[in-house]
């Protein structure tokens, strides 16, 4: 099977499964300490990113999941007797922090495998224990960005107007699955289930965006009083335009289908799983982020819209089907068409509103947020005690309909390095069952108390 096979097979997997290959946000912070506190990660205006910190500080992440990553290589690699497309979904959402129970065999997985293969049992309760969702529609964006503000007019108290100058990767996806009840009954059932004479459908429409973010935008500071409580006292003004120079776009769209005889057991029909994708190299679009903020005193307030009018004009795409003459015998040759360029395509997304809220008094802190966006509504929010040497933390965050837990500790090492780690609860797999994840990272306090400039 080739390299570019292994990708279909991947998304065929999440598709299947109502999984989204998307990072979430705490699958992918690298930062242990916002860990804890709510795994809030680069889910923030970009006004509370002028703002930063109250004790600033840089993360180096210490990654002890790519341990149990690169210890499984095997499971992404299409030539191996354990190329295993299930679990290189669950690595590919969450490679950096390490995760306990997550190499536990899969009854998910041998069915995504059985299917890949056509080697899928005619007994249908061979499989029995995969929890599937009926229908599920995920989407999400990892956007990050790099950048500087040039201070084109400042003041003595920290007043200023500024151009800000930046770059960073885009990437999009968003998918819906829907399957049939039946099957979803028969596959969570304890017992035996034989449905006679009956047709079953899965199927599953994902879609990816990769492109390069160039930024330019405005960044403003204004006093508010004449004596300001804390040096990071200041209403805060941001705007960005973002211009999205694309360089992949995959449309996947997958339809398995599944017959049954009399007895209740799967029978070959025409075609029972079809696969079609189109891809374009080349696309161009833009959006824009707005954001403000305020600090007073102990107080600390910010509501931001990001991805306004978020879209991408993608060039020449064109569409290849893929068609599989059986689920079953070991014949998993795809049999592949490729028909004329379709034109360009204009793909949006909606754009995502947060507003934030914290509070930083001696020895404590608490912040919280609520957004809408991509991923539906988001809540993060987090207490920190700060002692003599250690710090104490826990928080909350709902996201893909889930609540989870967070917690964790730092420890001062010096008086500039530190040690955070962080325990989180995390459903970054395919059959959504929550794990215990453990993040690590090192704390590198900046020298400056004032504010961070992003």
């Amino acid at each position: 099977m080739s390299g570019s096979v292994l990708v279909r097979w991947t998304f065929l997997a999440s598709g299947l499964l109502g999984a989204s290959t998307v990072a979430r946000a705490q699958d992918w912070t690298f930062d242990a300490r916002d860990i804890a506190l709510g795994g809030r990660g680069s889910n923030h205006d970009i006004a509370t990113e002028m703002i930063g910190d109250e004790r600033p500080y840089r993360a180096i992440v210490l990654p002890f999941g790519l341990m149990q990553v690169l210890g499984h290589r095997d499971v992404f690699d299409p030539d191996s007797s354990h190329f295993d497309p299930a679990r290189a979904v669950e690595y590919a959402a969450s490679p950096i922090h390490f995760i306990i129970g997550r190499d536990s065999t899969s009854t998910t997985g041998r069915f995504i495998t059985d299917i890949r293969n056509a080697t899928l049992s005619r007994d249908l309760n061979a499989y029995q224990g995969v929890t599937l969702p009926t229908s599920i529609h995920a989407e999400g964006l990892v956007s990050p960005r790099w950048g500087h503000t040039i201070k084109l007019k400042q003041h003595r108290d920290g007043a200023f107007h500024g151009v800000y100058v930046g770059a960073g990767p885009y990437f999009a996806m968003a998918s819906q699955s829907r399957v049939d009840p039946q099957l979803v009954n028969i596959l969570s059932n304890t017992t035996p289930v034989f449905l006679p004479n009956s047709l079953m459908a899965i199927t599953s429409h994902a879609q990816e965006q990769i492109a390069l973010a160039i930024i330019g935008g405005y960044r403003a500071r204004f006093r508010v009083t004449e004596n300001a409580a804390s040096p990071r006292d200041g209403l805060y003004v941001a705007a960005n335009y973002n211009y999205l120079h694309g360089f992949e776009f995959d449309d996947y769209a997958l339809a398995i289908r599944l017959a049954t005889d009399r007895a209740g057991l799967l029978t070959p029909i025409a075609s029972p799983l079809t696969f079609t994708r189109l891809r374009s190299t080349s696309g161009r679009g833009f959006a824009v982020d707005v954001g403000v903020g305020a600090v007073v005193d102990r107080w600390e307030f910010g509501f931001g819209a990001n991805g306004l009018a978020n879209r991408i004009d993608w060039r020449d795409v064109t569409p290849t089907g893929f068609s599989l003459a059986t689920l079953f015998g070991g014949n998993s040759t795809l049999a592949e068409a490729t028909a004329a360029t379709i034109g360009p395509m204009r793909l949006e997304l909606p754009p995502e509103y947060r507003g934030n809220i914290g509070y930083v008094t001696d020895g404590w802190s608490a912040r919280g947020d609520v957004g809408h966006g991509l991923l539906g509504m988001t809540v993060h929010a987090g207490v920190e005690r700060h002692l003599t040497r250690v710090d104490l933390r826990g928080g909350v965050r709902y996201s893909f309909e889930q609540w989870n837990p967070t917690g964790g500790l730092g420890f001062a090492l010096t008086d500039r390095v530190g040690l955070d780690v962080a325990a989180f609860g995390t459903s970054a797999n395919l059959e959504r069952k929550r794990l215990l994840a453990l993040a690590a990272s090192i704390r590198i306090t900046t020298r400056s108390t004032t504010e961070r400039e992003r």
